[in-house]
């Protein structure tokens, strides 16, 4: 077999062997991450264009955008992985890519890199080895990921999940404090999805803070605190996921319509109600439908259905980033 260096800039885990100065200071700020006006340009295009974004020590934060939107590009920027073209990113009160930043972090950019030859074991003790972790950390970081009884096999003989949990036990290894992790849950079955959510809650249960880039909005909306959405390079929102969605309506269908609207306007008044196809929205709380299906009883409406419309995180996203989501896909 020819001797090969693994290409690992991408599974990047710089181990804390010891605290950097000042790092009491820093963990006890509010802000992990804090990018003004990064911007990242290759040629003409600006594939970033002056993100203001902000992260927050111990939530999890999704970040989200179409295909090409700008999300790697930004991660890796506040990796230290490549350089702005203008505009800063500071991680825990750090410029981006310096000691204390990298060393307190762990990621998972755009899938791993391992000797295919070796096994999962033998590559994360490696990287323990270069970044001063001990055999210890690499057993746990298994654990962590559900590999431990797979350790032992090739890297080569690896399901792309697999794969993927080894890339993330690569980012665990050295326990950093912030885990920026792209698209983990891609290639895994839906237990290894459910898995991989429990992690990333137990992970900032403790204390972590993550950013989490998923093309998978549902578990988005499941798990994350805040999300960011970006497209065509620029930051569109940021805000706490129950803001972004909204509050709940009422949903009433039943016939005929007008009793309906008629019912609908005297409950949330003139301007609190909206006609959706066969459907009637009240700007109300959910908690108020048997007052409303009593009204409807007394007026001879025949109800086909009440209850709770919420909007979903797919929803919001779509409206958001209107046509460049759906002509560059997901």
């Amino acid at each position: 077999m020819t001797e090969r260096t693994p290409h690992h800039p991408e599974t990047h885990t710089p181990t804390r062997t010891t605290d950097p100065p000042g790092r009491a200071k820093s963990a006890a700020a509010d802000t992990v991450v804090e990018t003004a006006a990064l911007t990242k340009r290759y040629g003409d295009r600006a594939a970033v264009d002056s993100v203001d974004m902000t992260v927050r020590r111990g939530e999890i934060y999704g970040f989200l955008g179409p295909n090409g939107a700008g999300k790697t590009t930004t991660l890796r920027m506040i990796l230290g992985l490549i350089r702005p073209t203008s505009g800063s990113a500071q991680v825990f009160g750090s410029a981006a890519g310096t000691r204390e930043p990298c060393s307190r972090t762990g990621a998972l950019i755009e899938g791993p890199g391992f000797f295919p030859y070796l096994s999962g074991r033998a590559n994360l003790c490696t990287l323990a080895r270069h970044r001063g972790c001990s055999d210890r950390s690499v057993e746990d970081a298994l654990t962590r990921v559900g590999l431990i009884d797979r350790g032992g096999d090739t890297y080569k003989s690896y399901s792309l999940g697999m794969k993927q949990r080894l890339g993330v036990a690569a980012a665990l290894l050295g326990d950093p404090d912030l885990l920026v992790l792209d698209e983990p849950t891609n290639g895994l079955d839906p237990n290894g999805m459910a898995d991989m959510r429990a992690l990333i809650l137990e992970l900032a249960r403790s204390g972590h803070t993550v950013i989490l880039s998923s093309h998978l909005l549902g578990e988005i909306q499941e798990i994350c605190d805040r999300v960011g959405v970006i497209a065509n390079g620029r930051l569109l929102r940021e805000s706490a996921v129950s803001t972004l969605l909204g509050d709940a309506v009422l949903k009433v269908r039943g016939t005929p319509l007008d009793r309906v609207v008629s019912i609908a306007s005297d409950t949330a008044g003139e301007n609190g109600f909206r006609i959706d196809g066969d459907d009637v929205l009240l700007d109300i709380s959910p908690d108020r439908a048997p007052d409303v299906v009593r009204m409807l009883v007394a007026a001879d409406v025949a109800v086909s259905s009440v209850g709770p419309d919420e909007r979903t995180l797919e929803d919001v996203f779509f409206e958001m980033t209107s046509g460049s989501s759906r002509q560059k896909g997901m």
